[in-house]
């Protein structure tokens, strides 16, 4: 089986593939100190509550944008699963997609995977709106170029900043208000977060149109994607398995090159 893991900003994905389905899923906080060791005692924990452990895992393969983390997760593979992990940016890795960018070592491991996963599943020319610590707007062309993108500010970062920022302004949860204009301090908040960002989703996904010139489809992902499901105007699809499916395919794409 092929353990998967999306090493984020805010919060790692490990997943576990039998080689025909996702078996099991889970996420922890990302912190960068936490050592091999330490990732195998908790994961160890939740296998047996789905009947696996690390003898059922022969292979690895990782994603990370956090670069002290990277380290810790290499030796979790190679110490417990018995195995080199293939990694998002190491020399020689194939990821299917090709980068057209000014600077192409500087495309995020995250968002060419996500281009990855969503090319295997939806044709045509795309815009990949990624909801996590940062929001991405990523182009992927219709004959698999990635041809950059967009990064904003994360809406949790954006909440942050006026908690931290602002003496009187509460730390409030996400949710969609029922009306624009807030009565009172937490819903003029939770308007202005909420629209601004479907605004700023929206906005954005029309400006990258009108400056391609092509018909895009609009696939989102992310934690909080989904809360901007039925309120953007803009995004085709809500699909949750996009990284994870990234990472499939290129684990596949380097077991056939290595003949594994």
């Amino acid at each position: 089986m092929l353990l998967a893991i999306d090493c984020g900003n805010t919060n790692t994905l490990f997943a576990v593939h039998d080689g025909q389905d996702w078996r099991a899923q889970w996420r922890t906080a990302t912190y960068s100190p936490r050592t091999a060791d330490e990732y195998a005692v908790w994961l160890a924990q939740l296998m047996t509550l789905q009947g696996l452990s690390f003898d059922d895992l022969s292979a690895c393969v990782i994603s990370s944008v956090v670069p002290q983390s990277l380290f810790n997760l290499r030796n979790l593979s190679k110490r417990y699963l018995k195995t080199d992990p293939v990694v998002i940016g190491d020399a020689g890795v194939n990821l299917g997609i090709s980068v057209n960018l000014d600077r192409p070592g500087e495309a995020g491991a995250d968002r060419l995977v996500n281009a990855l996963g969503c090319r295997v599943k939806y044709p045509g020319h795309l815009i990949i709106v990624d909801s996590g610590t940062a929001t991405t707007f990523d182009i992927v062309s219709a004959d698999g170029v990635f041809e950059g993108g967009i990064i904003a500010p994360g809406i949790n970062l954006s909440m942050q900043a006026l908690h931290t920022a602002a003496a009187q302004l509460p730390r409030i949860a996400i949710e969609k208000p029922d009306r624009v204009i807030g009565r009172n301090t937490v819903g003029a908040m939770q308007s202005g977060v909420f629209w601004g960002y479907i605004d700023l989703i929206d906005g954005l996904i029309g400006r990258i149109r009108a400056e391609y010139g092509q018909p895009m489809t609009v696939i989102a992902t992310g934690g909080v994607a989904s809360l901007f499901e039925g309120a953007s105007r803009a995004i085709d699809h809500f699909d949750a398995d996009v990284t994870i499916r990234g990472l499939l395919e290129v684990w596949r794409l380097n077991s056939v090159r290595k003949g594994a």
